[in-house]
C-alpha cells in the first residue's frame, strides 16, 4: 500500500479516535528495554499530551476502522454517517505504532475500533494488534485496548493479557437513553462485560499476592476505565455523579471520563444541536476527584449547585464549603485528615505533607506559603498558629464573590 494511502487512514482514523477520552497511562506496571524488547511504559524524550485530570501522556491514539454496524446517533462512525471510512490491517498498525515509538513520538497505544462483522470478530482483530506487538516485537510500551461488549469472554481474556488497561464505554448516565439513542447496545450487555474485566483483574491481582508479580498470570495490570458523553441527552449532573459513584462501586474503575458531546453532522433531532459548555466538562473532572480521593459523596458535591447542576462558576469544593460555612474554619494543626480535605485549595498531597510537618512543628501562614497554596482562598477556612480569621469574614454575603476566578477557570487539579 502506497505511503499515502496509509498517511490517509491514520489522518481519517486518528481524528475519529479523537471522541474517546479515557486514554490515560497511569497505574502501568513499571517495564523498560534494558534487559531485551522494545519500549518502556517509563520512556523519555517523547512528545507528551496532557489527559483532562492533568498528567502527561503520549499515546498513538486510533481506530481499527471507523466503519461499524452499529447506528449510535452521537458517534461521528455509526452506520448511517456518510464520512469516508478507513481500516488498517493488524500489520499496518502494529508497523505504525513501532515506527512512531522509535521516533520518539509516543509512549504507547490506544486502540478503539467501530464493530465490524461482529464483537467478537471486532474484539479478534484488535487482540492480534496488541498479540503481535508484544510477541512478535517484545513492545514494552503501554498498552490500552478497547474491550468490546458482546466478545466471548475467552477474547477479553486475552485482551487482558496483553493490555495494561482495558476499557469499555457506558457511553451515556441512563439506561433509558442509551437504548434511544444507541439502540444496538445494550446497558446489561456493557456492564457484563465491565464485570467480567473486574473479575479478571482481581483474581490476577489475587495471584499476584500468592505467588508473587513475576509468576501471577498478567491481566489489565492497570485496571479498566470508562467514558461518559456529558450534554448528550437530558441528564444533569446529579445523574451523571450517581452514576459514576455507581460505577466505582460496582466495577472497581480506575477512572471514569467524562467528554463533551460535540454535535456532529448529520445529527439525529433527537441530540442538542449545540454543545454543552466545556466548563461543565471541567467541573464534573473535579467533582470526580472529590469521589474518589476526597472523601464526598454525591449529594454533598451536588449541595454547592442548585437544580441537579454543579455550579459553573466555582470548583465544587469551593461551592460545598461556601455552603457550608458552619464547619469552618479548621485548625491545620489539630484538624483530622478528612476535614483538612475539604479546605479548598488544599489537594491530597499537600494534606498529607502538612500532617507530616506538624508532627515536628506549630504550622504557619508563612509554611503554606512556601507550598504555594492560594493563600486567598484558604486563609479564609484554615487557622495557623499565626492567623485566625475574623469572627465575621466566614459571614460575610460578598465572601463568594471575593473568592470566585477574576476569569474564567482554568481546568487545574484540586
Amino acid at each position: 500500500m502506497a505511503r499515502m494511502d496509509l498517511t490517509r487512514k491514520l489522518e481519517l482514523l486518528a481524528d475519529a479516535a479523537k471522541y474517546d477520552a479515557s486514554c490515560a497511562s497511569s497505574g502501568a506496571e513499571a517495564r523498560d528495554s534494558r534487559k531485551g524488547g522494545l519500549g518502556g511504559t517509563e520512556g523519555v524524550g517523547i512528545c507528551h499530551a496532557f489527559t483532562p485530570d492533568g498528567r502527561c501522556v503520549s499515546l498513538l491514539k486510533v481506530l481499527l476502522t471507523n466503519a461499524c454496524i452499529l447506528d449510535c446517533a452521537y458517534c461521528v462512525s455509526r452506520a448511517s454517517s456518510n464520512v469516508p471510512r478507513a481500516r488498517f490491517t493488524a500489520r499496518e498498525l502494529v508497523e505504525l505504532t513501532l515506527a512512531f515509538y522509535r521516533r520518539n513520538r509516543i509512549e504507547g497505544l490506544f486502540l478503539s475500533s467501530g464493530i465490524i462483522r461482529s464483537p467478537d470478530y471486532t474484539m479478534e482483530q484488535i487482540v492480534r494488534v496488541a498479540r503481535m506487538l508484544r510477541e512478535e516485537h517484545g513492545f514494552l510500551g503501554y498498552i490500552h485496548l478497547k474491550a468490546i461488549p458482546g466478545a466471548s469472554p475467552a477474547l477479553l481474556a486475552e485482551a487482558g493479557r496483553w493490555a495494561d488497561r482495558l476499557s469499555i464505554n457506558v457511553e451515556l448516565p441512563r439506561d433509558a437513553s442509551l437504548r434511544a439513542l444507541a439502540p444496538g447496545k445494550e446497558p446489561g450487555g456493557i456492564r457484563q462485560a465491565m464485570a467480567r474485566l473486574r473479575l479478571g483483574i482481581e483474581e490476577a491481582r489475587e495471584a499476584g499476592r500468592g505467588q508473587g508479580r513475576a509468576a501471577a498470570p498478567r491481566f489489565a495490570p492497570a485496571g479498566q476505565s470508562t467514558q461518559m458523553i456529558v450534554g448528550a441527552d437530558g441528564a444533569d449532573d446529579a445523574a451523571i455523579l450517581h452514576a459514576s459513584a455507581a460505577l466505582y462501586a460496582g466495577y472497581g474503575l480506575r477512572r471514569v471520563y467524562y467528554s463533551a458531546y460535540s454535535p456532529i453532522p448529520g445529527a439525529s433531532p433527537l441530540l442538542p444541536p449545540v454543545a454543552p459548555p466545556l466548563l461543565r466538562e471541567h467541573r464534573l473532572y473535579q467533582a470526580d476527584w472529590l469521589l474518589r480521593l476526597y472523601g464526598f459523596a454525591p449529594e454533598e458535591i451536588l449541595a454547592g449547585g442548585e437544580r441537579g447542576m454543579l455550579d459553573l462558576e466555582l470548583d465544587p469544593k469551593l461551592a460545598w464549603a461556601l455552603r457550608h460555612r458552619e464547619r469552618f474554619p479548621v485548625d491545620v494543626n489539630r484538624a483530622p485528615r478528612e476535614a483538612l480535605l475539604r479546605v479548598p485549595g488544599l489537594g491530597a498531597r499537600t494534606v498529607e505533607r502538612l500532617l507530616a510537618a506538624r508532627r515536628h512543628r506549630a504550622i504557619r501562614s508563612e509554611d503554606l506559603a512556601r507550598l504555594h497554596l492560594p493563600l486567598r482562598r484558604v486563609l479564609p477556612f484554615l487557622v495557623t498558629a499565626d492567623h485566625h480569621p475574623h469572627a465575621r469574614l466566614l459571614d460575610r454575603a460578598d465572601l463568594r464573590a471575593r473568592l470566585a476566578p477574576a476569569a474564567p477557570a482554568q481546568p487545574r487539579l484540586l
